[in-house]
């Protein structure tokens, strides 16, 4: 079985790993146009702010390792064009331009996605920086040293996160976005606003609400960020606008969402059989809606990746649909999400209710205690949990991962409030603070279904 992998990130090499261990005999040949493999992107801003001192920890394969298990590692090769139809793929090696053409049985693709690139005047002034790859990282850090002022364009985590580690490393820092709060996507305000007032108090100038128009610079270099409400001066910018997938290869061959996200059935299978796709290239089953959704997460492309090889030959296992679930920590608040905002629950036309309670984590006759917010999102009408958030100085943020269970088995906020959970005074109170979410919003009245005899 010859077995051909596009692209060797996170789904890639989780693919690759499990198909050489399932497959002694199958002949694997991985085609991955960077000199580096399987870069954990997410640790980029705890690299640019010295939190990450080697950076080689950020990796967690290599070609040598693929290549220990039988696979074909092609570096530095990127694939032109797939044929589906024969079966076939032509690649060119990007150090002597040498092309060539291979057939295949299986063609797994996990080509991930690329940083949304505005087309803005301006654009091709030195010092706008993307950031996603190893390389993306060391630029920013190298010129990062040599400026004072950077903006960062884009408010989600890894924005956020950026501007974070340029303030501790004593950088006048903008953060532009064109929405009017930061992380609207994974939270509601009632956990954005004090984040905001925290970026506020550490110096951070947020500039939301504001549409990014050109770039201005002189000599070449840029030197202000113009917007829908103003111009901000600086010296750096870094793009944090999103991402697309990387799919146009198949564009055409294969069934996908508008924004080119394939699509896949529960085997990781695209609408060709012997097409499988996996990470940040594919839309994955969101579970609160029940819809494909394009979701680029690294726990995501892992899962996919390593499904990719179990259901190669046959379909095995199923894929299980994800809730997006994710996290992140701004300066002390340590935040996590899972499922559906009640502002992305209200904007899929939902009838929804929420409950939001604040309340200290562990019993208030402890040395110390802190106060944790939670908040879940949930159908009006059948009562099934449909997202969560929480936020506290205290790392709470494992209990989001209960409620992701939760949304995974169709549970009920009326269930949330009496599942068992442990009571220890160093780690909670008799009720979890999860219980009395769901306590909280129990009916305030019990109907009488059928009288009562005595």
């Amino acid at each position: 079985m010859k077995v051909a992998v596009i692209g060797c990130t996170h789904a890639g090499t989780a693919a690759i790993v499990n198909t050489a261990q399932l497959y002694p005999d199958a002949e694997i040949t991985v085609y991955e146009r960077n000199d580096n493999i399987s870069f954990l992107s997410c640790g980029i801003a705890l690299y640019v702010g010295g939190v990450i001192k080697d950076p080689q920890g950020l990796f967690y394969s290599s070609p040598d390792k693929l290549r220990e298990l039988g696979a074909n590692v092609k570096m530095r090769h990127e694939v032109t064009a797939v044929d589906t139809n024969r079966k076939t793929l032509r690649a060119r090696n990007l150090d002597n331009g040498q092309e060539f053409d291979e057939s295949y049985d299986k063609l797994i693709m996990t080509t991930g996605s690329w940083p949304i690139i505005p087309k803005l005047e301006g654009m091709d002034l030195e010092g706008i920086l993307l950031s996603k790859n190893y390389s993306h990282s060391n630029t920013i850090i190298e010129k990062a040293q040599q400026v004072d002022r950077i903006t960062v364009v884009g408010a989600g985590y890894i924005g956020v996160e950026l501007v974070e580690a340029f303030q501790m490393n004593g950088k006048q820092v903008t953060l532009i976005d064109g929405e009017d709060r930061i992380l609207s996507k994974y939270l509601d305000e009632e956990f954005t606003d004090p984040i905001q007032k925290s970026l506020e108090n550490h110096g951070i100038k947020l500039a939301l609400g504001e549409k990014v128009s050109s770039f201005v610079g002189e000599g070449g270099k840029v030197t202000k960020v113009v917007t829908s409400k103003g111009e901000h001066e600086t010296d750096l910018v870094i793009l944090c606008i999103g991402f697309r997938p990387n799919t146009e290869l198949l564009k055409g061959q294969v069934d996908m969402l508008p924004n080119g996200a394939i699509i896949v059935n529960d085997y990781m299978q695209t609408s060709i059989s012997d097409v499988f796709a996996a990470g940040d290239s594919c839309a994955i089953h969101y579970n609160p809606t029940g819809k494909n959704a394009y979701i680029p997460l690294a726990t995501n492309a892992v899962r996919m990746g390593t499904l990719v090889a179990r259901n190669l030959v046959s379909n095995l296992i199923p894929y299980m649909g994800t809730q997006g679930t994710s996290g992140i920590k701004i300066y002390e608040d340590n935040i996590a999400g899972t499922g559906l905002t009640e502002d992305a629950a209200k904007a899929e036309g939902m009838d929804i209710e929420s409950v939001i309670i604040t309340d200290n984590y562990r019993p208030e006759f402890m040395p110390t205690f802190e106060q944790v917010q939670v908040k879940v999102v949930f159908d009006r009408e059948t009562r099934r949990i449909l997202g969560a958030q929480i936020m506290s100085k205290m790392d709470l943020t494992q209990s989001i991962n209960t409620v992701s269970v939760c949304i995974q088995n169709k549970m009920t906020i009326d269930q949330l409030a009496f599942i068992d959970f442990f009571f220890q005074p160093h780690y909670n109170k008799p009720w979890n603070f999860l219980n009395t979410a769901g306590l909280q919003a129990l009916p305030k009245t019990i109907e009488r279904k059928e009288p009562v005899t005595v």
